[in-house]
């Protein structure tokens, strides 16, 4: 039995180590944003755009454009008072799958504002790709 929860730990560090759970999170939270027609070759295509930018060093694909994170903020902030509280801001960052399950946000008092908003999701999008 010792043997399996060694392979087991192996393999949750090797997950860990190269970061595949949040890569496949972004993945899933893209996939079901966007709903593609085609959902094998929208995931092909992502991760092909994700290697030419590595080999190429070009700008890592953002998939959430201006426009989606602009709509998204938008859908939260439904008195239109250009704020969201910071619990719809954590769900938002979970839901894109830009929050891993054991990360714990401080609120700091702050209001998020679509600029932090925006900051914050196009960051994490890219400590993600350049994990990879």
């Amino acid at each position: 039995m010792q043997a399996g929860g060694s392979r087991e730990l192996e393999a949750r560090s090797y997950l860990e180590k190269h970061r595949i759970m949040e890569l496949l999170s972004y993945l899933t939270s893209a996939l079901l944003f966007f709903r593609p027609e085609k959902p094998r070759e929208y995931l092909i295509s992502i991760l092909e755009r994700l290697r030419i930018a590595k080999i190429t060093g070009v700008a890592f694909p953002f998939f959430m454009d201006h426009s989606n994170i602009v709509a998204m903020f938008e859908m939260m902030d439904t008195s239109s008072k250009g704020t969201i509280s910071f619990v719809q801001y954590k769900e938002a960052l979970k839901t894109l799958g830009l929050l891993n399950k054991d990360e714990v946000l401080i609120d700091d008092g702050h209001i998020i504002t679509l600029d932090k908003f925006r900051a914050e999701v196009n960051k994490r999008t890219e400590e993600i790709w350049s994990s990879f």
